[in-house]
């Protein structure tokens, strides 16, 4: 991993208001940087290779200045300060004064090699080339170049005016002052910037995987419907949006697009594994909100579907607590809050509550219910308190007086209840879980530190908490044990724990025995 030193770069100084930069690409993304640079005070020069298209641009540009002027959040004066600085070019020659360009034209290898070949031979030797990509190799756009030191990923995220994270991505042969200059100049353009290495996905796109995977996997073996899926990961996990809904969003071509391509440049590791219905959904041409169908219909008579709420039950007349509740420890409190007795055994039985007709409660742990007489699983929670949904898993054999006791007391506790199939890991617990696994092996791989890999999870796609300060809330151990039990059940090695995984459990196990 090439290093980012903010606290004393070397070269040529970090871009300043006033100088030149250059965009390449008129789209969505081409534009949103743009509009970064030219708030920030640069003189940005637009470059679109179609005859057109950057001159519309530029109004596209205008027009949203303006509604930031409207909305109170500019003054006019500054806007047209801004205009008086943003310039359509008709060549490439006209980058020539660039102190920086960033690339945004379609995900085509050969493509943005020959884009930066053609660059090389007008800018400055000083002038810093980027890309932003989101799926390609930055190592490999940047091979052909004769200064491949100065190229570097700089990964914005839509829409790039609003969005905070900026993942500056260092390729084989970037050099660390190329990176630290990035890095520097993403600050001063109030973004949030993340070091990372050049590998698949990068830090968000690589890591996210999981929480689309998981999502996909429950629905495909009939565990849930989409729209309870999504509940459950809203109001229980406390993601902004579920799976299949974020997905409509982004568009399922795209997300299916960079989820091949992650599969494809770690070799089909099991681990990245697209999905096989949100294949068939892009085949049908069902690409989410921009279609008007996806997971979801998005037209004026479309019913949204409602997620599976279990009907009211009694509660438990009382309740016995064996060991320690863990990651669960949170219930507890609630529980005596609302009035049902609870005796407590100190027992190493785990997460475990036994219901007054002798069936168990469980927090999910990777293992199915039919494994073990009478018993319901139940989800994980970001919080148990403020969550609004809890999901319980039962089998066939589960007896329906311990179903509709495990209903009761969560209702009780003022939650709805989703009732799922036989799902080990539930879904919440194994998306997170796969969360932290892929964090830790990235940290392993030099790919970026903990501390920006949060800040990436957080900032890039709203995650409640990144997944090192998940893993420090649920226990050293809490992913590597249920990892493990999903590995048991499905030997694929779709859910086998990372080396990396397994050193910091076992580090923490010597640590605890040790004297």
């Amino acid at each position: 991993m090439t290093a980012v030193d903010p606290s004393s770069p070397e070269g040529p100084e970090t871009p300043g208001a006033g100088d030149t930069v250059g965009v390449v690409g008129t789209g969505t993304m081409g534009q949103g940087i743009a509009q970064v640079a030219l708030v920030a005070g640069h003189t940005v020069r637009l470059y679109d290779a179609a005859p057109g298209m950057a001159e519309a641009a530029a109004e596209a540009i205008a027009a949203r200045l303006a509604r930031l002027v409207d909305k109170g959040r500019m003054s006019a004066a500054d806007r047209e300060s801004a205009l008086a600085r943003l310039r359509p070019a008709a060549e490439l020659a006209e980058f020539a004064d660039a102190v920086l360009v960033v690339e945004a034209v379609r995900e085509d290898l050969a493509v943005k090699q020959e884009l930066f070949g053609a660059l090389e031979e007008v800018v400055a030797p000083d002038c810093l080339l980027a890309t932003n990509t989101s799926s390609l190799s930055v190592t490999a756009i940047g091979g052909a170049l004769r200064q491949p030191g100065r190229f570097v990923g700089l990964h914005f995220f839509n829409p790039a005016p609003l969005l905070p994270l900026v993942e500056v991505v260092s390729g084989f042969a970037t050099d660390v002052t190329s990176a630290t200059r990035a890095y520097e100049l993403a600050r001063a353009w109030g973004k949030t910037p993340v070091a990372c290495a050049d590998t698949p996905g990068f830090i968000v796109n690589r890591i996210a995987r999981p929480f689309y995977a998981e999502a996909f996997a429950v629905y495909e073996g009939q565990g849930a419907d989409p729209a309870t899926i999504d509940a459950v990961l809203r109001e229980s996990g406390g993601f902004r949006m579920g799976a299949f809904e974020l997905t409509d969003l982004i568009g399922q071509d795209v997300n299916e697009s960079v989820t091949r391509s992650v599969w494809h440049s770690f070799f089909h590791d099991v681990k990245f594994t697209p999905s096989l219905a949100q294949q068939r959904l892009v085949e049908s041409g069902r690409l989410g909100r921009k279609t008007g169908q996806g997971w979801y219909g998005y037209g004026e008579d479309a019913e949204q579907p409602e997620p599976h709420t279990a009907e009211p039950a009694d509660p438990p007349a009382h309740l016995v607590v064996e060991g320690d509740l863990g990651p669960a420890a949170g219930l507890l409190g609630l529980i005596k809050a609302a009035g049902i007795p609870v005796r407590e055994e100190e027992e190493d039985h785990g997460t475990r509550l036994v219901l007054p007709g002798g069936g168990q409660l469980a927090l999910a742990d990777g293992q199915t219910s039919v494994e073990f007489r009478d018993v319901v699983y139940f989800d994980l929670a970001f919080d148990y308190r403020s969550a609004t949904r809890i999901a319980l898993s039962a089998s066939q054999d589960t007896s329906p007086r311990t179903v509709a006791e495990a209903v009761g007391l969560f209702q009780a506790l003022g939650k709805k209840v989703s009732l799922l199939g036989d799902v080990p890991g539930m879904i919440v617990a194994r998306t997170v879980a796969r969360l932290i696994d892929l964090a830790h092996d990235a940290v392993a791989k030099g790919v970026a530190t903990e501390e920006d890999i949060d800040t990436a999870m957080r900032l890039g796609v709203n995650y409640p908490a990144g997944p090192f300060a998940w893993s420090r809330t649920l226990g050293r151990t809490w992913a590597h044990s249920l990892l493990d039990d999903l590995h048991m059940r499905d030997t694929s090695g779709r859910y086998a724990p990372s080396l990396a995984l397994y050193r910091h459990a076992y580090a923490s196990e010597n640590r605890e025995s040790a004297p």
